[in-house]
């Protein structure tokens, strides 16, 4: 969990803005340190978490948790996490074997022309279970308000599923998540390259950035510097809040630099690292 970031958005673990969807994304930058902040922060706030992670193994998730101070495996093993991997659930579909029966999420690997309605279905029954912080009737305990982390949505595009197709599961997850259970969503794409005109192509994932972006409430859009390599900086991240008012939308950005540690990151103004001073 970085303490600086929470900051910039105005949060904590004990304060939490309900009925979010957080975008982060990235370009000729790796963003994947702000999904282990907010899986390490979602945790910490003792919400229950669904986490796809479709990229990494669970065993890579819970190496890096436990440097920010959670446990993945107690996580799971208290009901709180429910995890899907995603490349033991693809081997699971595409060479089934009796002895290991899958979650079903991931059966539009057969035919991805289908869509994701088999994976919306999972974080549906995987959060709408969730409640209050305090213990059940039966001894069991309760969360607070449900998340949904996605790792990274954009993989999804190279096995074959429609842009489209990702567009409307993450409506859905929007829909059932933030509306109507009152949680929030934080969802990963990367987009290849530099940043260019969209072409029409509807696989592509500027296609995807673009739909996201507009069903989004908070991005985080993770670059790399413009005057190219720096060892003590790593990057840049732009912050945008888009907010109702009224009859219209106001939108509030702000430039951060960053530079990612071992336990955590720092992130400050463009131009105020101490190696740049």
């Amino acid at each position: 969990m970085f303490t600086e970031l929470n900051s910039i958005l105005s949060t904590a673990p004990d304060s939490l803005t309900q009925g979010e969807f957080i975008l982060v994304s990235d370009r000729q930058s790796d963003a994947s340190f702000l999904i282990h902040h907010f899986l390490s922060f979602y945790l910490r706030a003792r919400c229950k978490v669904c986490f796809l992670g479709l990229v990494q193994s669970f065993n890579h998730y819970n190496a890096i948790s436990q440097r920010l101070g959670v446990s993945l495996l107690q996580a799971k093993e208290k009901g709180q996490l429910v995890f899907l991997e995603g490349l033991t659930e693809s081997l699971s579909v595409l060479i089934p074997q009796e002895t290991t029966a899958g979650s079903q999420a991931m059966v539009f690997l057969r035919d991805p022309a289908v869509g994701l309605k088999s994976l919306y279905q999972f974080v549906q029954s995987s959060l709408s279970s969730s409640g209050g912080s305090e213990k059940g009737s039966d001894g069991t305990e309760e969360w607070g308000p449900p998340v949904l982390l996605v790792d990274d949505l954009s993989v999804l595009l190279s096995l074959g599923v429609s842009s489209g197709a990702v567009l409307d599961f993450s409506h859905y997850c929007r829909a059932v998540v933030c509306s109507q259970l009152k949680g929030n969503v934080v969802m990963l794409t990367r987009c290849d390259g530099e940043e260019e005109e969209d072409d029409g192509d509807d696989e592509g994932s500027e296609r995807l950035l673009k739909g996201l972006t507009h069903q989004c409430s908070l991005t985080l859009h993770v670059q790399g510097l413009p005057t190219g390599y720096c060892r003590d900086i790593h990057g840049q991240v732009e912050v945008c809040w888009r907010r109702r008012q009224g009859d219209g939308q106001h939108t509030q950005k702000k430039l951060f630099q960053y530079k990612v540690h071992d336990k955590g990151a720092s992130f400050f103004a463009p131009g105020t690292s101490s190696a740049v001073l």
